[in-house]
């Protein structure tokens, strides 16, 4: 019997031990995966426009000419390649001698010319702008004056925070003294028009959505209901202004005055924004809070040319090597294989309710 006692004990003892040393190594394990996680948080991703455009054409020819007319196509376009490739090489030697001498500030310019292009589509929070910053961030660090970016723009605008911020983000663009083309297809209101009036030059597809250059805001009120089932709400607050509508309490003309008042600033400063870009425009008549289809727009200023985002970016290829760069965040297992139905749902019922007692702007 003492002997079974000494031996639970030291089994114990042992089992003890090897415990401590399980939590041991698995919080090690946990700090380092974190570490490991945030550091591999997201990755670029980069597509070559010139290569996508060439493979199209190629699959094509397989399919439409016969072996002698593909054969000679394909003998020209390696000529083409090769006669591109001496021109290029050609052009870097120059710009090599060129940083060996004293003016070496000034070759940047003779570079040849890059396009990199950004995609960017908008919802009400402006979410995209979080990819859309790293984007910047890359090209930024190493592109030269003589290159171009070009921003395929989708969004018919949202919370003015958000896109306050992305509208920034674009800004650090042209600081740069790097060109910028904002290119739409489909629709860039309010919000999205705050952020291609930054451009240098806008496109728009003939149907697109342009302007909108308003503000508005909603705000459900439950007080008569509450008050008609005998519900009493109350609200404190410290300073006269800090809640002016509520979704639950008696309203007061004071207090809807006031917002009203902070709607009219916000619209003051979305207007001064966009004359501040585009100084051609008159703004009075435009900043009304309507859209326009692409070419009306064009009639009143707002885009530049008509043109899809797809043919401006063809004609580039034609003169420059184009880049698409997507920045692609690493997503939790949860969201890869997506969330309940119920936990969505609960999801966009409490961020709709949150935004509400927010008294949350959108342009």
């Amino acid at each position: 019997m003492e002997f079974l006692a000494d031996y639970g004990l030291f089994f114990a003892k042992l089992l003890t031990v090897l415990v401590g040393i399980i939590v041991i190594v698995a919080v090690l394990a946990g700090i380092r995966m974190r570490e490991k996680s945030r550091a591999t948080s997201g990755h670029l991703e980069i597509r070559h426009w010139n290569e996508k455009i060439h493979d199209l054409k190629q699959s094509l020819q397989l399919h439409v000419l016969d072996k002698c007319a593909l054969k000679n196509e394909l003998k020209a376009d390696k000529a083409q390649a090769k006669e591109k490739a001496k021109a290029e090489k050609k052009q870097r030697k120059k710009s090599s001698d060129q940083a060996d001498t004293p003016e070496a500030g000034e070759g940047a310019a003779d570079q040849p010319g890059r396009v990199f292009v950004v995609n960017f589509h908008g919802d009400m929070r402006a979410l995209a702008v979080d990819a859309l910053r790293e984007e910047i961030t890359a090209i930024l660090s190493i592109a030269t004056a003589a290159d171009e970016v070009v921003i395929r723009l989708e969004s018919g605008g949202g919370m003015v925070h958000a896109y306050g911020l992305a509208a920034s983000q674009l800004q650090r663009i042209k600081q740069k003294g790097l060109r910028l083309t904002v290119c739409v297809d489909k629709v860039a209101a309010s919000g999205g028009y705050m952020m291609a009036c930054v451009a240098d030059k806008i496109l728009a597809a003939p149907f697109a959505v342009m302007g909108s250059i308003g503000v508005v805001a909603q705000l459900p009120n439950f007080h008569r209901l509450l008050k008609k089932h005998d519900v009493d709400y109350e609200l404190l607050t410290a300073g006269e202004y800090k809640r002016t509508l509520t979704m639950l309490g008696e309203n007061t003309s004071k207090g809807r005055a006031k917002f009203q008042e902070d709607l009219e600033d916000t619209h003051v400063l979305f207007k001064e924004f966009v004359a501040e870009h585009r100084p051609n425009l008159d703004i009075e008549k435009i900043a009304t809070g309507e859209i326009w289809f692409g070419k009306r727009a064009l009639e009143r200023g707002l885009v530049d040319e008509l043109e899809t985002s797809d043919a401006y970016l063809v004609s580039r290829c034609d003169a420059a090597q184009v880049y698409e760069v997507k920045y692609v965040e690493k997503k939790p297992l949860q969201q890869r294989f997506g969330i309940s139905f119920q936990s969505a749902l609960d999801n966009l019922t409490l961020k709709w309710l949150e935004r509400l007692q927010r008294r949350e702007i959108f342009f």
